[in-house]
This record gives C-alpha cells, structure tokens and sequence, in this order.
C-alpha cells in the first residue's frame, strides 16, 4: 500500500512538473480599431527574427513566393463588424484569415474564409480573393512582426505589416457618407428640432460633404439668438473660413473665445486663438 501510495505520490509531482509555464515565443496580440460606425478586430502572433533570415529566397522566415501565415501559430484573423473594402475588394462582416505571398517588389495579400485554422493549415479553395500590393522599405528594423491599424480617417484607413525593414500598406475603406446623410436629413425633417441637431447637421455637411452653405445654414440655427455653446461657434467660424468670408469667421471665433474663457475652456480658447491667427 505505502509503495502504491508513493508511486502515485510521484507520478502526481511530475505531472505537476510538467506544466511549467512559460512566456509564449511568439505572443498573440488583439488590435481592435474603431472604424467608420462600427470597428475592425485584428487577432496575430508576434514572432521576433532573433537573427534568422527574412523575406529571402529559401529564407527561414517567410520565405518569398510561398504562402505565410502572416505571423505565427493559428491563421491571422480579422473581424469585420460592417461592410469593408480591402485594397478596392469588396468584404461583408464575419471573421476571416489574412495570409501572404512576399515578394521583393510586390506582396500577394490573401483573405480566406476560414479563420479557424492553424497557419500552416492553409486551403486555396476557401480563398474570397488575392491582391497585390506594393512592398516599402523601413529606414529602421522591426524586430517583432507587428500589425497595426495607421492613416485612420472617417471611410479609409491602412492594415500595415511591418518586419525587419519591410512595411506593406493594406488600404482598406467603408462607406459611411451615405448612411449618416439618411440619419441626418430624417433627423432634420422632425417636427422639433434642436440645436444640437442643428449643430449635428452641420458638422456633417462641413466634414463630410464638403457642402458648407448648408453646413452654414444649420449652424445658423443651432446657435440661434444666443448660446452659450462655445463649441458651436468655433464649427461656426471653420465654415464662415471654408466659405471665404474671413470677417464673419472672425467674429464667431471671437464669440468662441471669449465664452471658452469665461468657461474656463482653455482648450477651445486655443483653438479660437489659432484659427483667428489662420485668417
């Protein structure tokens, strides 16, 4: 009985044993990016070179003209939570594996349909499509492959991949233009309307469809008689400056300032300050 107790005793310590954990060679990272009116979720291994050969002929690491899996471990996923496009391709919302063909000038970007595989897993058939896009080089080395979401704007943004001294741009766009304009011109046609409708409205005709008379117009009614609204009038006097009439833009920027100071608003006091300096 002592002897099976011992065994077992021992067998237990080197299961224990077996388990030691320790930090992931290559770790995964989420990125998730606000996007358009919705955002973009990006899941990755980070491998490091660790002095071993890199988008070479027959290289160690991502080896040119041969599919990688964008990273290490399981296939690189993005979450898409609203329609997209990737470098002109159209994409719906779902999850899917971005992998790659590196090249010396130009990289095959590859956007499959099937996230849930282990990198090295890959199956054409379940490809959506593939695009080419250029490859730039890095003035100084990465030594941890990164992803990152850059160029953020409201309907465009780039996935870059950066490792060693090689950077590609993914540009990826959404539309959302359209859908606020519905948003907005339901909201104006309301029986009440208020003036942070108004101002609303006119932050997206000054913004978005550059359209800045009636940008003016409904900014004009947001601000009414009077208001305190300091941030009203510095979107008031940008629109009076993007319409050409420097004297008007001025006066609002003025009304801007002066209401920030008394709020206490030393942030919008600068930016009054400066777009007054613009003129």
């Amino acid at each position: 009985m002592k002897k099976y107790l011992l065994g077992f005793l021992l067998i237990s310590f080197l299961s224990v044993e077996a388990q030691i954990k320790q930090p992931a060679l290559s770790p995964t990272q989420t990125v998730i990016q606000e996007f358009g009116l919705s955002k973009l979720e990006l899941v990755y291994s980070r491998p490091s070179i660790k002095g071993r050969t890199l988008f070479k002929e027959g290289s160690e690491l991502g080896p040119l003209g041969s599919v990688w899996r964008t990273g290490a471990n399981n296939a690189t996923k993005l979450k898409v939570n609203d329609p997209i496009t990737i470098a002109g391709k159209n994409v719906d919302t779902g999850s899917y594996a971005i992998y790659t063909i590196p090249g010396k000038k130009m990289w095959t970007i590859i956007i499959n349909s099937d996230s849930k595989k282990w990198g090295t897993q890959y199956n054409e058939k379940d490809d959506l499509f593939r695009v080419d896009v250029p490859a730039e080089t890095l003035k100084s080395s990465v030594e941890t492959f990164t992803m990152q979401f850059a160029n953020i704007s409201a309907e465009n943004c780039d996935l870059q991949l950066m490792w060693g001294n090689t950077l590609i741009n993914i540009p990826i766009t959404t539309n959302v233009r359209d859908r606020i304009r519905v948003q907005v011109e339901k909201a104006l046609s309301a029986d009440n309307v208020t003036s942070s409708v108004y101002q609303q409205a006119a932050n997206f005709y000054y913004e978005y469809d550059k359209d800045y008379d009636k940008a003016l117009t409904n900014i004009t009614k947001a601000v009414g008689e009077k208001t305190d609204k300091f941030w009203y009038y510095l979107l008031k006097a940008k629109i009076e400056k993007a319409l050409g009439d420097k004297v008007a833009a001025k006066q609002s920027a003025e009304t801007c300032r002066t209401l920030a100071t008394e709020q206490k608003n030393d942030d919008y006091v600068r930016f009054a300050t400066m777009l007054i300096k613009s003129l």
